[in-house]
């Protein structure tokens, strides 16, 4: 038996799976508290000796992998010129590489901004802004708006290359901690993520994952510990795209519902699918990530029905007989206590309908909009971002679909919807369920063995 075993440690439980490699089988999955305010291997070790339970020794174990997104992971900021163009690639880098991003700032910061900074404190700065040889003022002026900042943050400048040597100069004058990639837009409408999302994995090893005392991981396993979301965005592009031996799927979508955020990956073009439809913005990546902080299950609760609307969530994602009242006081409670597992079918309803509100936003934000431009030559239709109407599959995983008892109805949420045409949302997708949590498993195993990380997804996802 050709053992793998895939650790990933998350800001709330730590998962310790077993692959057979030789018959691409699992042998043994197992979980325990994440215990970051002690030392994470108590936590590793409980699911460990779990595994030893079920029959499976992990010392045998060949290949030994893992993922990390204790203590939810980087927070970050993103600061560049304009919305649509430089601060957009720098917020894109940043989700690329597994960071949370907090704020996006553009133009040139104020005193308020940098006090909005200073309050949330985040664990890296993104600084981009000008295209090479082009706005130098903009990015230097926030360069020196950052040197007083009292935050003790990296800074990783990746902005108009002409301005870079100024800005940087500016930082470490100010006794901060500089990393300088190339521009993340050095031509307009050209991206140029990859540079800056190398160095922010690297801050990520740095400064969270060591920090968190996983020292000892690192010197258990055979490579790097990466990001748990970069590990589920390298799942979702071996899905679509294959292995060299293995077909692929097609365009997927993951849709992960969480405590704290309900995140969004999607393999795919996107290009317009429609005729007459013109695409318009920044070119999108094939793997595309975001993050919505605003949409979890607990965590961000509150957040969440404040910002669909208690109105909108009884009427449109929960059944008649739930009140207002049972929702407010449900959403107090779960708010209050995170840990909360509903214990009545009132509440189950309540949870369901929760996620059903997540799903549905956070893929409407995730997806691209068709815009009716007119001119003196009449209507004219304009894309922007990804078209994703003709999805292959949609992928839904977290606690929510894989314990819950309808999994199937809350990912429904986020298909097309005939009366907004105009967001392209993925209209009959094959849907699947990540049932025995292996995204992160089959993103790790894929950069060793990609045919039988692509195997052992096609074997275990769940049609539903």
């Amino acid at each position: 038996m050709e053992l793998a075993l895939l650790i990933d440690i998350g800001s709330t439980y730590t998962k310790v799976t077993a692959i057979d490699l030789e018959t691409v089988e699992l042998k043994g999955t197992a979980q325990a508290a994440t215990t970051v305010a002690e030392d994470v291997n108590i936590g590793i070790n409980k699911a460990i000796e779990e595994l030893r339970a079920m029959g499976v020794e992990p010392t045998e174990a060949k290949h030994k992998l893992a993922c990390s997104s204790a203590a939810g992971g980087l927070k970050m900021i993103a600061v560049g010129l304009v919305p649509e163009l430089t601060s957009e690639a720098a917020k894109r880098a940043a989700l690329g590489a597994g960071a949370k991003v907090g704020h996006v700032f553009c133009y040139e910061l104020t005193d308020d901004e940098l006090d909005q900074i200073t309050k949330y404190s985040p664990d890296i700065i993104l600084l981009a802004g000008g295209t090479d040889g082009g706005n130098k003022d903009v990015i230097i002026h926030n360069a020196k708006k950052l040197a007083e900042l009292k935050v003790d943050a990296p800074i990783i400048v990746a902005g108009n290359k002409t301005a870079a040597s100024a800005v940087e100069k500016v930082l470490r004058a100010a006794s901060k901690e500089v990393y300088v990639a190339e521009n993340v837009m050095p031509k307009l409408e050209c991206l140029n993520i990859e540079p800056a999302k190398k160095i922010i994995r690297e801050v990520f090893l740095n400064r969270i994952i060591y920090a968190k005392g996983l020292a000892k991981v690192s010197e258990y396993v055979d490579s790097p510990i990466i990001p748990t979301p970069s590990a589920v965005m390298k799942a979702a592009k071996l899905l679509a795209k294959g292995s060299n031996n293995e077909a692929g799927l097609g365009d997927v979508m993951v849709v992960d519902i969480g405590g704290a955020t309900t995140d969004v990956d999607s393999a795919a073009t996107g290009e317009p699918t429609k005729q007459g439809v013109t695409l318009r913005g920044l070119e999108e990546p094939f793997v595309k990530r975001t993050v919505e902080g605003d949409l979890g299950m607990r965590y961000s609760a509150l957040a969440l029905v404040e910002e669909v609307g208690i109105k909108n969530i009884l009427k449109n994602y929960l059944p008649p007989n739930i009140e207002e009242k049972m929702l407010v006081e449900y959403v107090e409670k779960i708010s209050k206590n995170t840990d909360y597992v509903p214990c009545d079918d009132i509440e189950k309803e309540i949870d369901a309908g929760i996620a059903k509100a997540a799903t549905d936003l956070a893929v409407k934000r995730h997806v691209g909009r068709i815009e009716t431009v007119y001119s003196p030559f009449g209507a004219a239709y304009v894309q922007h971002g990804k078209d994703l109407t003709q999805l292959n599959y949609l992928i839904g995983t977290g606690g929510i679909l894989i314990y819950g008892e309808n999994p199937k109805e809350i990912l429904k949420h986020g298909l097309y919807d005939s009366s907004q045409p105009d967001i392209l949302a993925p209209e009959n997708p094959k849907i699947l369920l990540d049932e025995k949590y292996l995204l992160s498993s089959i993103g790790l195993l894929s950069e060793i063995v990609p045919d039988k990380a692509l195997r052992l997804a096609k074997q275990y996802l769940k049609e539903i």
